[in-house]
């Protein structure tokens, strides 16, 4: 059966949720192998295995820590040679897609980035995009060389399939054209306790009608209650009430939660862009007429500070 490369997504050997999605979506286009860079192959393969990856191919060089980006290129186009699959696979995160373009270049390759779905086509994998502000859907393939494609965090539930998962050593030759730009230092974010913002399920979402950093607050005891990620507008980012990294929009994140809760958000276009693919979106503005209410499923036309509250309450007390 043909082989899909899976580009593991994981802090030293802890794979993350992403990487399991696209475990499940490469078990449609045939056998799932996975391709993990750095350190804990090991203990990251039981996992791997449990969501059906036939074998690991594992390697860990000093160059995937110590440079950016180039040498994991290396690494994941040994995989490449090694195996000659019918796709490669890697999610939608900021380094995943620089790593997937520049393999693509390699190979000679199409790219197709941010995809919600995967299906096999009988000539080659067919991806599913939403376009253009999520105003349009499309259906694309590639029609040269191996495809190349990144995938939107849930996009796909996680599903159990068990497999071998055989760790397997890959020989990775870094290129001296790999190794221009070293990384000096490195600063650890500080631990909210909340999930990943492009990973949640949930998101609850914060924007110019919050009013304030201190009001924050609001928005993350809501987040609290549910086990969600915050995220913020653009405006209530270029006013210093929230980090740029936590803002959802075309010049931000873009995330497709199982929810999406919008607090204080107008909807502008740009916002729009990176939440709009949400499964279900709640929106809570005094606003009546505000464009984030064309597209929600459920709205709620009040005071934010009245309402989510309430809402946090109401959630606490029925989690019992």
């Amino acid at each position: 059966m043909a082989e899909v490369l899976v580009y593991v997504d994981h802090v030293d050997g802890a794979v993350r949720k992403p990487t399991l999605e696209l475990l499940t979506l490469a078990r449609r286009l045939g056998e799932p192998v996975a391709v993990h860079l750095g350190p804990g192959a090991e203990e990251a393969a039981p996992v791997l295995a449990e969501h059906g990856a036939v074998k690991v191919l594992a390697a860990d060089l000093a160059e995937f820590a110590d440079y950016l980006v180039a040498p994991k290129v290396d690494g994941l186009q040994a995989a490449h040679d090694a195996v000659a699959p019918v796709a490669v696979l890697l999610p939608s995160s900021s380094e995943a897609k620089e790593i997937a373009a520049r393999l693509a270049v390699r190979v000679g390759s199409g790219i197709i980035t941010d995809a919600v779905d995967l299906e096999a086509g009988s000539e080659g994998p067919v991806a599913t995009q939403s376009v253009f502000a999520a105003a349009y859907t499309t259906r694309s393939r590639v029609t040269n060389g191996t495809p190349v494609i990144t995938v939107k965090p849930n996009s796909a539930a996680p599903e159990a399939d068990p497999a071998a998962g055989t760790v397997e050593p890959l020989t990775v030759t870094v290129q001296e054209s790999s190794t221009g730009t070293r990384v000096t230092s490195r600063d650890p974010r500080e631990a909210t306790g909340r999930p990943e913002l492009t990973e949640a399920a949930i998101v609850v979402s914060g924007g110019r009608g919050v009013n304030g950093a201190e009001n924050f607050q609001v928005i993350e005891a809501l987040a609290d209650a549910l086990g969600a990620a915050v995220g913020a507008s653009r405006a209530a980012v270029d006013a210093g009430w929230y980090p740029h990294s936590s803002q959802v929009g075309q010049t931000g994140k873009s995330v497709s939660p199982q929810l999406y809760v919008a607090a204080g958000i107008s909807g502008a276009i740009q916002h729009r862009a990176g939440m709009q693919t949400s499964k279900t979106i709640v929106a809570v503005n005094k606003d009546a007429e505000a464009p984030i209410f064309d597209l929600v499923d459920y709205g709620v036309v009040g005071d934010l500070f009245q309402v989510l509250p309430q809402l946090t309450e109401q959630v606490k007390a029925r989690k019992g």
